[in-house]
């Protein structure tokens, strides 16, 4: 059983007709762990009181004891039973507060309060800061007392709410936050077997150009299910309720300045399986790294330099010629990627990207009318495919003034068939970043095979990088996150 228990002290606090999950008595689930033994709930825990010591507190502890995820942690009950505790957190909450209150047309002078339900409160305008505030603790229901003064709003207290003392509007309000909460996607209506893990796939319906788009994760839930794995969508909202699964994929473009490496942060804290790890991010993210790295253990890559002030650019053009490729150290997607076809555009270039960063790469021009990319896991090949170039383009994507995106599509080879100095020379690259999912990106020319740069969270498209090894690549992914969890 991996589906929701709900914990009471008394019947009434939360009646079975009221929700379709397990309601069982608090004193039960203490004094009788054989009802879910090699099971796996997820436990939401309503007690009306959660003091040190208290049952309330006891169910939350043991149910970390036992495996089990639960609602409020024990870290949240101990940091909202006292100020001194919950300090820390208050500079981002009234950062958060005080954005809220700038878009309101007016403020009051009096004091007020916030309930808080499963990251959720009743005003819209404060949306946002409800989110954050269950980010910061995980707790089904808590009150934020609040002071104004003009436009500035100070937190007085902060404490958890008991469902037994809310008015009935406010219990209202959270039994629609509860169901809201529990709600599941992408399980198909027939009668399914429970899984025995669960994984969160973070996403972003939205994204131009996400590594995997919809319809792809969908498969994969699909081929997950049939291994005894529930595979359910998260989106950046979602960051609270990360510590409800048993590991994390991560399926949007990454970076450590926005929420993709916060997820990654916390699905490590919680001891979670996760692709890609913290590590991992920062590490292919910056490509000042990856040229240090891989020239310090003699990966063949296109001739290199680094370049920290304008004075270098005389150098570049010098050592590597023309064209050059200038690359910010953060590029993605070939964004932040330029080709300077002389030393004038080399210093226009130049001069415009030193505003965001004190070092570029400057990089020989390797031309191909196609990038190898292979796919590897844990030191493993799992897929290799060709990118090709976009039409009337020197790299495999064009953006256009337009905002419009030309890729110029890919064609899947069988690992086999791959030339094997491709295979082995991104092997031993992605090696150099972690035992997580990569994928290495590789020009092949008469000189030899060079690697361009190591992706973290590489491209996988249904049909695309998957057509010749098929599942094969999905079945691979399920087993890396439960070979880990098993372990």
């Amino acid at each position: 059983m991996s589906g929701w228990v709900i914990l009471v002290d008394h019947q009434k606090d939360m009646p079975n007709a009221e929700t379709p999950h397990k309601v069982i008595s608090a004193k039960d689930y203490l004094a009788r762990p054989q009802l879910f033994e090699n099971q796996r709930p997820k436990i939401i825990n309503l007690s009306r009181r959660y003091d040190y010591q208290t049952r309330g507190y006891y169910c939350s502890l043991l149910a970390e004891a036992r495996g089990h995820r639960v609602l409020p942690t024990v870290e949240a009950i101990l940091e909202l039973s006292g100020e001194a505790l919950y300090r820390h957190a208050l500079p981002e909450l009234e950062e958060s507060l005080d954005q809220a209150a700038a878009r309101l047309p007016s403020v009051t002078s009096e004091p007020f309060s916030l309930l808080v339900c499963f990251g959720r409160v009743a005003d819209p305008a404060f949306e946002r800061f409800g989110r954050l505030a269950f980010d910061w603790f995980r707790a089904p229901a808590f009150e934020v007392q609040i002071k104004a003064d003009g436009r500035k709003l100070t937190i007085v207290k902060l404490r958890q709410k008991s469902i037994h003392q809310l008015t009935p509007q406010q219990r209202e309000f959270f039994s629609a936050a509860l169901h809201a909460h529990t709600r599941r996607e992408w399980k198909s209506p027939k009668n399914r077997s429970v899984p025995d893990w669960s994984i969160a796939v973070l996403h972003d319906p939205d994204a131009a150009l996400p590594p995997s788009g919809p319809d792809t994760l969908k498969h994969f839930a699909r081929v997950a299910e049939k291994m005894g794995v529930e595979v359910e969508p998260i989106v950046k909202r979602d960051l609270a309720r990360l510590a409800e699964f048993d590991a994390l994929f991560i399926r949007e473009t990454t970076s450590i300045d926005d929420h993709t490496y916060r997820f990654a942060r916390r699905a490590q804290q919680e001891g979670m399986p996760v692709i890609d790890d913290p590590i991992s991010m920062i590490r292919c993210t910056n490509k000042v790294y990856l040229h240090e790295v891989m020239t310090k253990a003699a990966v063949p890559t296109p001739k290199t330099l680094l370049l920290s002030m304008g004075e270098d650019l005389a150098r570049a053009a010098d050592e590597l010629g023309f064209p050059v490729v200038l690359k910010a150290p953060d590029s993605s997607f070939s964004r932040g990627v330029h080709k300077a076809e002389s030393q004038e555009a080399l210093q226009i270039l130049a001069k415009r990207l030193f505003k965001d960063t004190d070092m570029l790469l400057a990089q020989e021009f390797m031309p191909t009318t196609f990038d190898w990319r292979v796919g590897v896991l844990a030191g493993r090949p799992i897929f290799t495919a060709r990118y090709k170039m976009a039409r009337g383009h020197w790299q495999i994507v064009r953006h256009r003034p337009d905002g419009k995106v030309i890729e110029g599509g890919a064609q899947a080879v069988a690992v086999e068939d791959a030339p094997a100095a491709v295979v082995e020379t991104a092997v031993k690259a992605a090696g150099l970043i972690g035992d997580g999912l990569y994928g290495v990106d590789n020009k092949e020319t008469d000189g030899g095979v060079a690697v361009i740069e190591i992706n973290d969270n590489p491209d996988i498209h249904h049909g695309w990088e998957d057509e010749i090894a098929k599942d094969a690549v999905w079945r691979a992914l399920v087993t890396w996150f439960v070979e880990r969890l098993e372990a």
